[in-house]
């Protein structure tokens, strides 16, 4: 089989840290050939995500790199076993490589922590909601209706059994956005109330008086699974999305995550009594500006 030509972030993710294993074993790619019993460029391709490594001989190489037996071990085998197809292929007439990539890490991801500063985080957006927004920026209203059933697919991933524990941090000032006008609103900010209900959702509001450090943050999203070196940090960007895993990227959004979620006011929690609300949170903040809309 040839080598592909554009890996998913998957296969390029499994192949980063192969290398990155063989590297710390202070093996040379000769070493790693010789133990696939094949030739270097072979190697290469694996570590660049193009080409497949079979189970026995992916056990061989972890077993030889050093790799414990634990969560690290077992999620690199079920990466490499993994087929990339799901859900998403239905939506193969519209979606590029980059949103595959995105359903394909929602859908195995345990926590997925995002912050959003100027809009509601697609997973918790209605279908107004989405429309409005991505009508801004696609042409053809029925890719814009495609896209928004995309996005509204994606949000399985918060019910069922193995439900992703999700975390949200949203800045004040994409509550009072008008995006598609005020009882599109009224509705979205009902719908983040609602959807808190769930008890593998948390979401908190970053007001305007906890200063500018969710501007510095900006846009981002971490997904995570049970071995932490393999987590993910999603940026999104109009011309490509950008993906990235190595140790001091994870680090510092981590860093940043947990600091927003500090400056944050107190998660929404719509089961509370009214009298638990004599100070400022999330909830009596999103009650304010939904009712003023």
């Amino acid at each position: 089989m040839p080598p592909r030509s554009r890996p998913s972030e998957r296969q390029r993710r499994l192949g980063a840290e192969l290398r990155k294993l063989r590297l710390r074993a202070r093996m040379s790619t000769d070493d790693a050939a010789e133990l696939l019993e094949g030739e270097r460029s072979r190697v290469s391709h694996i570590e660049a995500g193009r080409l497949n490594v079979s189970h026995n001989r992916l056990y061989g190489l972890l077993r030889e790199y050093g790799c414990p037996a634990g969560a690290h071990f077992d999620e690199l085998m079920s990466m490499a076993q993994a087929s990339g197809k799901g859900w998403w292929d239905e939506f193969d007439d519209t979606i590029g490589p980059a949103a595959r990539n995105l359903a394909e890490l929602e859908s195995r991801s345990a926590v997925l922590r995002t912050h959003e500063p100027l809009f509601i985080p697609g997973m918790l957006q209605t279908e107004e909601y989405a429309y409005a927004v991505l009508s801004e920026t696609e042409e053809d209203p029925q890719r814009a209706v495609r896209y928004v059933e995309f996005r509204l697919a994606r949000q399985r991933a918060l019910l069922g059994d193995d439900a992703v524990t999700y975390r949200a941090v949203i800045h004040e000032a994409a509550l009072h956005a008008q995006v598609g006008g005020p009882q599109v609103m009224r509705r979205q900010l009902l719908r983040l109330i609602e959807v808190s209900r769930l008890p593998n959702v948390t979401v908190q509001i970053f007001p305007f008086a906890g200063g500018g450090y969710s501007a510095y943050s900006r846009s981002f999203a971490i997904f995570g699974g049970v071995a932490p070196e393999l987590d993910t940090v999603y940026l999104e960007h109009p011309m490509t999305s950008l993906f990235l895993s190595d140790g001091e990227h994870l680090a510092e959004y981590a860093k940043m995550f947990e600091r927003l979620t500090e400056l944050a006011l107190a998660p929404v929690d719509p089961e509370s009594a009214p009298e638990s609300h004599a100070s400022r949170d999330s909830l009596s903040l999103l009650q304010h500006v939904m009712y003023a809309l």
